[in-house]
C-alpha cells in the first residue's frame, strides 16, 4: 500500500474518531453564526455537542454564577494529547512550583481562550463557537502541539441580560442605523455581573463568585498563554498585543518580546484580508487586575484583544465611514486572532515552555523586585489578618512565620519611612523566593514601579492598605515557618443568664455579628466611649447586649446570641452587672440603642451601577442585611417615612431632585433620617441650600503675577501628558480620623484610604470632619502636582447634623471594586451607628 493510500485511510480512522455525529454551529444552532445572538444554554449545548462528539475535547464544569447558570472549560487537543492530559498538566504544575517532582521530557505548552468577560461585549461567545469547530476540523496539526483551553463564557449573567433585551427590541431585519434603539442598551447593561461588578477588573481581588471559581480552574493549569477577548467602540479598529506602556516594571522582557511575536502573527491574516487593526495604544499593563496582567503576573503572556462593537453594535451598525460592521464580522476577526494565537505557540512550543519554566525557577531561586519579602505585624487586627491569609491561600501564595527576631532595612507602611525595623518572632512572612513571588511582588509593593503616569486605572491597591494592617516591606530574605494552628482563646467567667454580653468592634465580622443579631430580632446598644470592666479595656463601637429589652425572646435570648457569635467566629463576654469600672455605665446615654435602619439604595437609570453593585453586594453579600433598591426616578413618589437610611451613589440626580424634591428630601433628613452620599452624589450635594459640603476652589482670583505668557504655548501632540500633572487615577491617602466619632469607630486615628479623582472638598464649617487629607498625606500611587496640591487639607468622611438627622459624606467609596477591606466598617459605622 503505497503512502499516500495509508493516509488517506489514517485521517478516515482520525475523522471517525474524533468527529462522529459531529455537527459545525450552523447545523446544530440551526442558523448561520452572525445572524442572531446564541443565548447561554445554547453556547453550552453547542460545546456539550462537541465534547460529546470528539474525543479532541473535554468539558468540565467549573463553577455557577449567582444567577444560578453554568461555568465551564473545554480542553481541546489532540486524541494522543487528550490520553495524557494529566501527564501534560502535572508537568506544568512541576516547572511551576506548585507541585514536587520533575516534568518529563514532554514540552506541550497551554494556550487558555477566555471570551465574554464583558456581557455585552457579546461577539467573543458566538466566536469561541466558531473557534471551537474551526480547530478540530482544519487546524488538528496544531493540536498536536498544544493543549488549548476555552471558556466560553466568563459572564454568562450579564450576557444573556444584554441578549435577551437586544433579542426584545431587533425586528426580523436588524436597524444598523446607530441612532435605532437596539443600540442604545438600558441600564444597567449587560457588561457587569449580577451585582454590576465588573469581572474584568476583579481577577486579582476575587470578590465576585464567578472570578473565585474561575481562579481555582485557572491555578490547577497556569497556562503559559493567555487571551481575554473584549469589545470597544464600533469605529474603532481591531486592538491586539503588544500592549500600550506603560507596562509594570515586573513584566520580563521575554513577556514582551513574545507579545510582539504573536502580533505580528496575527498581522499577516489581517493584512491579506485588508483589515484595520492597531497595537500599543490604549490598552496598557499596569493595574494587576485584569484578564491579561493577572495572568502575566502569574507567568503567562497576558493578552487583551479588542474587536470594534460594544453593546452598540447589534448584529449591525453603520459605522462613522458608512460602512456596516456585522456580528458575522466581529466574530471573525476574533475567531482569527484565537487561531492565530493557537499557530504561533504550536511553532514556539519548546521556547515558551523553557521561557515559563525559567520564569518560575528564577523567581523561586532569586526573588523579584527590590524587596524580597513582606511583612504583617502579628499584632496587627486578627480578623484583617485571617482575611489576608485565606486570600492568600486562594491564590497558591505561600507564607510562614517569622522564626526569630531581626532588625533589618525595609519600607513600614506605616510611617511611610524606609529605615530600620524590627521583625518579631511570628510576624507573618511572605516572601518573594517562591513561585507567586512575582505575584506577591506586584500585590505588596509600597509604591508600585509605573514607567509611565499615563495609565488605564487605578495605580495603587497595597495590600497592606486595603486590608488595614501594619508591616514591612523588607529588602532582603526573612527566614520563616509554618504557620502554627495553636491560637490562644480568652477565658471568661461562667454566668448564668448574664446582664449582657460585650463584643467588639473593629471588623467587618463584627459588623456581621450586628447585622446578624437585628435581623433575628435582638436589640443591642453599643458604647460610645470607652470603658473598663473586669480589669479589660473595652473600646469605642462595643455592642452591648443586655439583657433588658430582650425580655421578650426568654431563653431564646441567651441562644441565639451564643449561636450567632459561633457561627461567625465571634467572641463574646458574659457580664454580671451593667457597672463599669470607669467610663459609662451601660444604662447611660452614651450607650447608645441601635435601631435595626430601614435601608434604601438609589440605583436606575442616571445613577453609577458599578457603585450601585458594590454597595448591594456589600449589604446582600457580605453582611447580609436587606437593602431595598429604589429606581432614582421613583424617588418623586417614595414614602420617605418607609427608610432610616438612604445611600446616594455617584449620579445624576438634577431632575430628581429639583426644589421640590430638595425640600422633601431636607425635610425627611430633619425628621431623623441618615443621607449617605457616596462618591460623585456628593458633588451635586456641594453648594446647595442647606448641604455644609463645598468644593475647594484653587482659584487665586486672577492672573498671577509672575505667570509667563509662554506657559499658554501646547503642542497637539503632547496634549494628554499635560494633563497628567492634574491626574489622580486612582492612588492612596493616609487620612487623619476623629475616631471619637461614631463614623470612625473601630480605626485608630488614621486610615490609609483609596482615593479617585483630583476634586477636593473643604472642611465642613458646620459639622463633623471624620477623616481628612492634610498635606503630606499621599501614601502610594500617582497623582500629579496639582492634584496632589487640591487634594491638600481636604474632607474625605464628614457629617453634617441636620435636625435630628444626619448627612454623612463620603467623598472616598470605601466599597469600591469590593477590595478595599479596611473600609467597609466604615461604611457600616455610616448606616448603623450615626444617627442612631
Amino acid at each position: 500500500m503505497n503512502r499516500s493510500i495509508k493516509t488517506f485511510f489514517l485521517l478516515l480512522i482520525v475523522s471517525t474518531t474524533a468527529y462522529g455525529q459531529l455537527k459545525s454551529p450552523a447545523e446544530f444552532l440551526g442558523y448561520e453564526l452572525g445572524e442572531q445572538w446564541t443565548p447561554h444554554h445554547k453556547v453550552q449545548a453547542y460545546f456539550l455537542h462537541v465534547a460529546e462528539n470528539s474525543d479532541m475535547v473535554t468539558l468540565e464544569k467549573y463553577g455557577m454564577t449567582y444567577e444560578g447558570r453554568e461555568l465551564v472549560i473545554a480542553t481541546v487537543s489532540s486524541v494522543a494529547n487528550q490520553g495524557r492530559v494529566e501527564e501534560i498538566r502535572s508537568n506544568n504544575l512541576k516547572r511551576v512550583g506548585f507541585i514536587d517532582g520533575e516534568p518529563t521530557a514532554d514540552k506541550t505548552p497551554i494556550v487558555w481562550l477566555s471570551y465574554n468577560v464583558h456581557g455585552n461585549e457579546t461577539s467573543s461567545s458566538e466566536a469561541a463557537m466558531n473557534t471551537l469547530y474551526k480547530l478540530i476540523t482544519e487546524n488538528t496539526t496544531w493540536l498536536n502541539e498544544v493543549i488549548v483551553v476555552m471558556d466560553p463564557m466568563i459572564n454568562p449573567d450579564g450576557r444573556d441580560r444584554y441578549v435577551y433585551w437586544n433579542k426584545s427590541v431587533t425586528g426580523v431585519q436588524y436597524n444598523a442605523n446607530p441612532e435605532s434603539r437596539e443600540h442604545s442598551e438600558p441600564w444597567p447593561g449587560g457588561r457587569t455581573n449580577h451585582y454590576y461588578f465588573d469581572l474584568n477588573r476583579d481577577w486579582a481581588w476575587q470578590t465576585q463568585i464567578e472570578t473565585q471559581n474561575r481562579i481555582q480552574a485557572y491555578l490547577s493549569w497556569m497556562p503559559h498563554v493567555h487571551v481575554d477577548f473584549h469589545e470597544q467602540g464600533y469605529n474603532s479598529p481591531y486592538y491586539f498585543a503588544p500592549a500600550a506602556k506603560p507596562y509594570h516594571t515586573a513584566i520580563t522582557d521575554w513577556q514582551s518580546e513574545y507579545q510582539t511575536m504573536i502580533g505580528k502573527n496575527h498581522t499577516k491574516y489581517f493584512d491579506r484580508e485588508n483589515w484595520l487593526y492597531f497595537t500599543r495604544e490604549i490598552f496598557d499593563l499596569f493595574y494587576p487586575s485584569y484578564g491579561d496582567t493577572w495572568p502575566t503576573f502569574n507567568g503567562a503572556i497576558g493578552m487583551t484583544y479588542e474587536q470594534a462593537g460594544h453593546s452598540r453594535g447589534g448584529l449591525g451598525v453603520r459605522t462613522a465611514e458608512g460602512d456596516t460592521l456585522t456580528l458575522w464580522d466581529r466574530l471573525t476577526h476574533h475567531t482569527t486572532t484565537g487561531l492565530s494565537t493557537v499557530e504561533i505557540t504550536a511553532q514556539n512550543k519548546e521556547r515558551v515552555v523553557d521561557e515559563f519554566a525559567s520564569y518560575f525557577r528564577n523567581t523561586r531561586e532569586n526573588g523579584t523586585g527590590e524587596y524580597k519579602a513582606f511583612v504583617v505585624k502579628k499584632s496587627g487586627n486578627p480578623d484583617n489578618v485571617a482575611r489576608l491569609l485565606q486570600y492568600l491561600v486562594k491564590q497558591n501564595i505561600e507564607f510562614g512565620e517569622a522564626t526569630s527576631a531581626s532588625r533589618v532595612e525595609g519600607y513600614d507602611y506605616s510611617t511611610g519611612e524606609t529605615g530600620r525595623v524590627n521583625v518579631e518572632a511570628g510576624d507573618y512572612v511572605i516572601s518573594t523566593f517562591q513561585p507567586q513571588g512575582t505575584l506577591v511582588r506586584v500585590l505588596f509593593e509600597p509604591k508600585p514601579e509605573l514607567e509611565d503616569s499615563l495609565t488605564y486605572d487605578i495605580t495603587a491597591w497595597e495590600t497592606h492598605y486595603a486590608y488595614g494592617l501594619e508591616g514591612y516591606a523588607v529588602k532582603g530574605n526573612l527566614k520563616y515557618q509554618p504557620v502554627s494552628n495553636i491560637t490562644t482563646s480568652e477565658i471568661s467567667a461562667s454566668i448564668n443568664k448574664p446582664y449582657a454580653y460585650l463584643a467588639k468592634w473593629n471588623s467587618l465580622d463584627d459588623l456581621k455579628y450586628l447585622a446578624a443579631l437585628l435581623k433575628q430580632g435582638i436589640n443591642v446598644r453599643y458604647a460610645e466611649q470607652e470603658f473598663v470592666m473586669n480589669d479589660k479595656k473595652y473600646g469605642r463601637g462595643t455592642l452591648v447586649i443586655t439583657r433588658n429589652g430582650n425580655e421578650k425572646l426568654g431563653d431564646a435570648f441567651d441562644r441565639i446570641v451564643k449561636n450567632t457569635a459561633d457561627q461567625l467566629g465571634r467572641f463574646i463576654t458574659p457580664v454580671s452587672t451593667g457597672f463599669v469600672s470607669s467610663g459609662k455605665d451601660f444604662g447611660s446615654s452614651s450607650v447608645r440603642f441601635v435601631s435595626a435602619p430601614k435601608v434604601g439604595l438609589v440605583a436606575g437609570d442616571g445613577t453609577s451601577s458599578n457603585m450601585v453593585g458594590h454597595i448591594w453586594h456589600y449589604f446582600d453579600q457580605q453582611i447580609g442585611y436587606p437593602v431595598n433598591l429604589v429606581n432614582k426616578d421613583d424617588l418623586r413618589f417614595v414614602d420617605w417615612n418607609e427608610y432610616d437610611v438612604m445611600i446616594m451613589p455617584s449620579g445624576s440626580y438634577g431632575s430628581t431632585f429639583n426644589e421640590n424634591g430638595l425640600n422633601d428630601l431636607k425635610e425627611w433628613i430633619r425628621g431623623g433620617g441618615t443621607l449617605i452620599a457616596v462618591g460623585g452624589a456628593n458633588g451635586f450635594l456641594a453648594g446647595k441650600d442647606g448641604f455644609s459640603l463645598k468644593r475647594k476652589s484653587n482659584d487665586n482670583g486672577g492672573k498671577k503675577e509672575d505667570e509667563d505668557p509662554a506657559e499658554k504655548l501646547k503642542k497637539y501632540g503632547e496634549v494628554s501628558r499635560a494633563s497628567a500633572s492634574r491626574l489622580n487615577a486612582g492612588s492612596v491617602f493616609e487620612l487623619t480620623m476623629d475616631n471619637t466619632h461614631p463614623l470612625a469607630f473601630g480605626y485608630d486615628d488614621t486610615y490609609t484610604s483609596l482615593k479617585l479623582g483630583s476634586f477636593g472638598y473643604e472642611y465642613l464649617e458646620n459639622g463633623w470632619n471624620v477623616g481628612v487629607a492634610k498635606p503630606g498625606a499621599h501614601r502610594s500611587g500617582f497623582v500629579g502636582i496639582e492634584a496632589k496640591k487640591s487634594l491638600e487639607h481636604t474632607l474625605s468622611f464628614g457629617v453634617q447634623n441636620m435636625g435630628a438627622g444626619r448627612v454623612v459624606y463620603m467623598i472616598d467609596n470605601p466599597l469600591y471594586r469590593g477590595f478595599w477591606h479596611n473600609g467597609k466598617l466604615l461604611f457600616g459605622n455610616a448606616v448603623f451607628f450615626v444617627g442612631n
